[in-house]
């Protein structure tokens, strides 16, 4: 392997039922370490559960049972989510762990050893939900917690000390060397402004509850969570139990946290690595919170985003990939489903979608499905997705992940374009332009190899739908390495799969289920009458229809690709349209007042399940709308609007 890469997440306390905010650092981690195992890295990425605690010990005796038996249900709700978000995690770690409990003590005596824990008595106040001493200075008023807003409480008893305030010029240090080693920038000013404040020795121990790692040496005490959690990454690499692996992976190459156990991470743990004599993690990574619809999430509220829920309804790629594009990475974010299935509807089904199945079915009728590499070399495209290659490892290196799909984003966009200036439907009506077409239509589904591939860190599975459909049969597995993100890896011969549509537009399926609730609630049909005789009708009127008959109308928003003139016709037009991931022939009669070339790329309203007829020997599969201007001049029925190809006309 080329390099090392050791990523963590948080490991979750399990008091906490797996929520929106767990999901997105997890998957943040994925996408992270996916990437990397692609470019060749020894990937080691953790995960895992925080177990200890007074929290959870009085929640289990509340529930009559003992703290692991409460501990052991919420792992499996944990692990049962991180399988279906699809969470490639190489290591689970519990904190109940032996070989957790091993680390721990190892780091106590190690750090005990070197003169920087002693005995005393700690009075002050501590807020048991967040598992954290909290300074007389940092209270809020009524004595509740700055972090949560929840009643802290006082505390007295004998405990054990961790000598912070002596490596407060050793951090201070630490961060001015290294401007990395906590991002976003905004969260590396925080921590530096909290340590210039001055640091105060830490209470590490508890002698008040039962449920944790013993002090070695006195069993009243039991180690604070916080000490016995962040020891957590040293266990999974090695520590005190393999010491060619702990050689190997540490230092972490970076932490992924939420920005509400900062100064833990960034404080507490780089401080405690220093006394033992050991290096620290590269970095440090806090991005922000989730609100949903403008408000924070709480359960007081009933608005918290269960993962599960969305997973059901939307599907595991979509919800990762809104995730990781919605908000840049550090910063707050705010759910709606709203905004998640704009997404779906127009990144994920329109540009994509549409494109992957253009692409496909033009293979598919113009080279019988076969590709044949080009013989005169790379195109244009070539070049735009060397960029892209480029441009997106930086990004990810530097955890840019919302970018970093932009950018992808940006060269679908590029393809998309091609299409429309190459025009395949074009070059494959002339004999001598069967190369230029071949040439045309391998860059395209060579240039959405490349994009499957740097799709699979963020959406696995449609990649995997992409790589079979592009006919290639090596695993991913395989794919490691420089080689893979080369230009022209599509092999000569390859034969590609029916286009199947990757991500269907939302609001067909969310009509279907409206149109069956209805019909499940509505009443039972009245008893059918003798209708009147319709009137007769006056010189003048309009024959009525029904709103029935009217909805058995299929009016679609159509995208002109191409139009061209049909020889021997000087009104007729042969159109080339685009529904929204289907492409359809239609001949409309607008040629006496619509230049063909000037119709290209205009969007247009048509009837889409009007029986086909053929005219002038061709099948026209619809019909175009348009209205009889002056003199009986056709004027074509435009949207207001740019909506996108394929959307229903109501």
């Amino acid at each position: 392997m080329g390099f090392k890469y050791y990523l963590t997440t948080p490991i979750y306390y399990v008091n906490d039922e797996p929520h929106l905010g767990h999901a997105y650092t997890t998957v943040a981690a994925d996408a992270l370490a996916r990437y990397m195992r692609l470019r060749g890295g020894d990937v080691l990425f953790l995960t895992g559960t925080d177990e200890h605690g007074q929290k959870v010990e009085r929640a289990a005796r509340e529930r009559g049972e003992h703290p692991k038996q409460l501990a052991d249900r919420m792992v499996d709700r944990f692990q049962a989510l991180w399988r279906r978000l699809q969470i490639s995690n190489d290591d689970f770690i519990r904190t109940t762990e032996e070989r957790h409990r091993q680390a721990a003590t190892l780091l106590f005596q190690t750090i005990q050893q070197h003169g920087d824990i002693y005995k005393g008595e700690y009075e002050g106040w501590y807020c048991t939900p967040c598992e954290s001493f909290i300074p007389e200075g940092q209270m809020e008023e009524e004595r509740t917690c700055p972090d949560c807003g929840r009643a802290t409480e006082r505390l007295k008893e004998e405990s054990y000390f961790f000598a912070m305030s002596r490596y407060q010029g050793a951090l201070l240090q630490h961060l001015e060397e290294n401007p990395a080693f906590i991002q976003p920038e905004s969260r590396r000013n925080e921590i530096v402004s909290f340590v210039q404040r001055g640091l105060r020795d830490l209470s590490i121990s508890r002698t008040s509850f039962s449920w944790g790692i013993p002090i070695p040496g006195d069993s009243r005490h039991v180690m604070y969570v916080w000490v016995d959690a962040l020891t957590n990454y040293l266990t999974a690499a090695g520590y005190g139990s393999d010491p060619e692996r702990f050689r190997h992976y540490w230092p972490a190459d970076v932490h992924l946290i939420g920005k509400d156990i900062l100064r833990f991470h960034a404080v507490y743990w780089p401080t405690l690595l220093m006394a033992a004599h050991l290096p620290l993690p590269r970095q440090v990574f806090a991005h922000g919170w989730w609100t949903v619809e403008g408000k924070k999430m709480s359960k007081s509220v009933r608005n918290v985003v269960e993962p599960n829920r969305l997973l059901d309804e939307f599907g595991v790629d979509a919800f990762r990939y809104f995730l990781l594009r919605e908000v840049p990475f550090g910063l707050d974010g705010d759910f709606s489903r709203s905004a998640l299935i704009s997404r779906i509807n127009g990144d994920l089904a329109n540009d994509l979608g549409n494109l992957f199945s253009r692409v496909l079915t033009m293979i598919e009728r113009y080279l019988g499905g076969v590709l044949s590499r080009p013989r005169s070399g790379s195109g244009p495209l070539s070049d735009r997705a060397r960029a892209m290659v480029g441009e997106v490892r930086e990004l990810m290196e530097c955890l840019s992940f919302h970018r970093a799909l932009g950018r992808i984003w940006d060269f679908i966009a590029d393809m998309n374009r091609f299409v429309d200036e190459k025009a395949p439907w074009l070059l494959a009506r002339e004999r001598d332009k069967r190369e230029e077409l071949e040439t045309v239509l391998y860059d395209l589904a060579e240039g959405l190899r490349l994009t499957s591939l740097h799709l699979f860190p963020f959406m696995p599975e449609t990649a995997r739908k992409m790589w079979k459909q592009l006919g290639i049969s090596s695993r991913w597995e395989d794919q490691v390495g420089e080689a893979s993100w080369q230009w022209g890896q599509l092999s000569d011969g390859v034969r590609v799969a029916k286009a199947e549509a990757l991500f269907p537009r939302l609001q067909k399926e969310k009509e279907k289920r409206i149109a069956t609730a209805r019909a499940e609630a509505a009443p039972p049909p009245a008893p059918v009458l003798p209708e009147p005789a319709p009137p007769s009708p006056r010189a003048g009127s309009h024959t009525l229809v029904s709103l029935e008959e009217f909805c058995r109308l299929d009016l679609r928003v159509a995208h002109i690709m191409a139009a061209y003139p049909i020889p021997g016709s000087k009104k007729l037009i042969r159109l080339e349209v685009d529904l929204g991931g289907e492409t359809r022939t239609l001949v409309a009669g607008i040629g006496q007042t619509h230049q063909p070339e000037r119709l290209q790329g205009r969007k247009v309203v048509i009837v889409a399940n009007l029986a086909p007829a053929k005219l002038m020997g061709i099948e026209s599969q619809g019909m175009i709308l348009a209205a009889s201007g002056d003199g009986g001049q056709p004027v074509l029925i435009v949207p207001e609007t740019d909506v996108p190809p394929g959307a229903k006309v109501r």
